[in-house]
């Protein structure tokens, strides 16, 4: 390998060790406990979500209860307000999450969050929640969007 493509595979690698998770906030995880959070596309923060596109939602994160099964549930909080967010597979059984859910181990949540073209164009804060059997979270994340033409 020459020295030139040396410094390209090693710029490109240290480029990928950059990337960040997206910021959120932590809204009430009590079964469980978030380790990260990946929205894609989104390049910049806020994410900018265009009205007619799908983006992929993934949350890692371990539980501390043993369910049966897990189910989410979506808000959008514009003004204060939540209003429901709906997303196409509530089931987490069905979104990555192999079930029953094991307390101590590590999840990868994998959904796909479509924006309605009807959708106003704004910014707003995501509320979501997975809920266990007991209608706790094992994870209830926010982070802010702002949704566009």
């Amino acid at each position: 390998m020459d020295v030139c493509t040396g410094l390209i595979v090693v710029f490109c690698l240290t480029g990928l060790t950059w990337a960040q998770p997206v910021k959120y906030i932590d809204c009430g995880s009590t079964s469980g406990k978030v380790i990260s959070v990946d929205i894609n596309p989104c390049p910049s923060e806020p994410c900018q979500l265009h009205k007619g596109d799908s983006y992929s939602v993934n949350v890692t994160f371990i539980s501390n209860v043993e369910s049966d099964k897990s189910t989410a549930v979506v808000h959008g909080i514009v003004g204060g307000v939540p209003l429901p967010f709906p997303i196409p597979v509530p089931d987490g059984c069905r979104s990555g999450i192999q079930c029953p859910i094991k307390k101590g181990q590590n999840y990868n949540y994998q959904a796909l969050l479509p924006v309605k073209s009807e959708y106003p164009s704004i910014k707003c804060v995501v509320e979501w929640e997975l809920r266990d059997d007991d209608n706790k979270d094992l994870f209830c994340i926010k982070f802010p969007v702002q949704i566009v033409n």
